[in-house]
């Protein structure tokens, strides 16, 4: 048999990858599409009328959104690692004890609700950075 805290130590660490890599994902699509929107604004030609220009983002303005998208993706992915880490190490206790005592299920559960509570705040305060950006 495979020692459990191996086991637990490799789900962690490819939990972490495959989030880093959606992220990745992520920030480079958004990447592409401020970088074609920036070219798009500086051609001045195409489907955008001389109206949508004088409203187009200053290239300073433009490295600030790009920031705030990494900003919101670090608020939400380490809300997310760090949840996943509270619900792994709380659901774990809170099986061992409603396997010892069925009658904490309950109070169980709470405590697994407040590790998921984690993540909610990531997810508000990822949306609050884009909501200012």
């Amino acid at each position: 048999m495979t020692d459990p805290k191996k086991r637990l130590r490799k789900q962690i660490f490819m939990s972490v990858i495959i989030l880093l890599s959606i992220m990745a994902i992520a920030g480079a699509v958004t990447g592409v599409k401020i970088f074609a929107q920036d070219t798009v604004d500086k051609a001045g030609e195409g489907t955008r009328l001389e109206a949508n220009l004088e409203k187009s983002i200053s290239p300073e303005q433009a490295s600030v959104s790009r920031f705030a998208f990494i900003a919101a993706a670090v608020a939400f992915g380490l809300g997310a690692i760090g949840a996943g880490i509270a619900i792994g190490n709380v659901g774990a206790a809170a099986m061992g004890a409603i396997a010892e005592k069925p009658e904490v299920a309950g109070q169980a559960l709470i405590f697994v609700a407040l590790a998921e509570g984690l993540v909610v705040f990531g997810f508000i305060t990822a949306l609050m950075i884009l909501g200012k950006a």
